[in-house]
């Protein structure tokens, strides 16, 4: 009966080891994940921040990472070729040729 209830503790905490190292497994998983998710986001916004900032000149622009897109009259949808995909509408002022954000979305597949 001794015997019985030893095996069943050892497979009782052999179990629990299993358990805690898929675990931290997931969870090692899940920050390395958080961490690549942060990065891209952060070099979209780039992306489209450089496009809204050069919107009046890209012609010059070498190698455009984003969409450009007429909204009408002095408005415009920029969205980056980056994953994940962030849109922005800018509304650029006719005389100062600055362009201003009025929205800002991330756009889900």
């Amino acid at each position: 009966m001794i015997l019985a209830w030893v095996i069943s503790l050892l497979l009782l905490c052999s179990s629990l080891i299993a358990y805690l190292e898929r675990l931290n497994a997931l969870r090692i998983v899940e920050v390395k994940t958080m961490e690549m998710a942060q990065k891209h986001f952060i070099a979209s916004e780039k992306a489209v921040l450089e496009c809204e900032k050069n919107i009046t000149k890209l012609a010059d622009l070498e190698g455009n990472a984003c969409f450009i897109q007429p909204a009408g009259k002095n408005r415009w949808l920029i969205s980056s070729k980056e994953k994940p995909v962030i849109q922005i509408g800018v509304v650029i002022d006719e005389k100062t040729g600055i362009a201003t954000r009025f929205n800002w979305r991330q756009v889900f597949e």
